[in-house]
């Protein structure tokens, strides 16, 4: 698919809708959130393709900023311009306003809570299975196209941050480095 707007009468309403719910529901932090916009806009809405949305997960993690806002407003960018921008980051930033507004009102009950408590770990534990399911995803795309720089890279930067404690930030720089001189050539993209 180009970059072209997507021609959808219900667009803003249906991108509104689509990342309110989204952000409704998703706990974990903007990592999360991606596998989710994918779901919708690739897989469900098709306004854009598998690669494409690699594209702008990796804008909205390099940006600074709150990653599903960040998110958000390349989504809304490309889908509609700067109206698209404003519905998507309106849509995924009101409803933990909202959230955190009723919860101030009430912090001790919540923060007190066991009940509340229990469901937040189980929250949690979602989310992990979540992060760990799109990263074996991107780990298949790549062992399927057998090419060795990207999946060295993909190792590098685990080993590097897991076992060395390299600064996360560091890598992904290291990373766009690596990308923007050795992954130009289409062969091995």
């Amino acid at each position: 698919m180009e970059l072209q707007k997507v021609q959808d009468e219900n667009l803003l309403w249906k991108l509104f809708k689509s990342t309110f719910i989204i952000s409704a529901f998703t706990i974990g932090g903007g990592f999360v959130i991606i596998p989710l916009l994918k779901a919708k806009f690739v897989d469900e809405y098709k306004w854009m393709d598998d690669k494409e949305a690699l594209n702008l997960v990796a804008i909205a993690q390099s940006a600074p900023g709150v990653v599903a806002a960040n998110a958000a407003i390349s989504l809304g960018y490309r889908l509609a311009g700067i109206k698209g921008t404003l519905v998507a980051l309106g849509a995924t930033i009101l409803p933990p306003l909202i959230t955190l507004s009723i919860i101030s009102y009430a912090y001790d009950a919540f923060a007190n809570n066991q009940y509340i408590q229990l469901l937040l770990k189980g929250m949690q534990c979602g989310a992990t299975a979540i992060i760990i399911n799109v990263a074996i995803d991107l780990l298949k795309k790549e062992w399927k196209k057998k090419l060795a720089l990207p999946l060295t890279i993909i190792v590098g930067t685990f080993v590097a941050n897991y076992f060395f404690h390299v600064n996360l930030m560091y890598a992904v720089v290291v990373d766009a480095i690596i990308g923007f001189f050795l992954l130009r050539d289409k062969k091995y993209a």
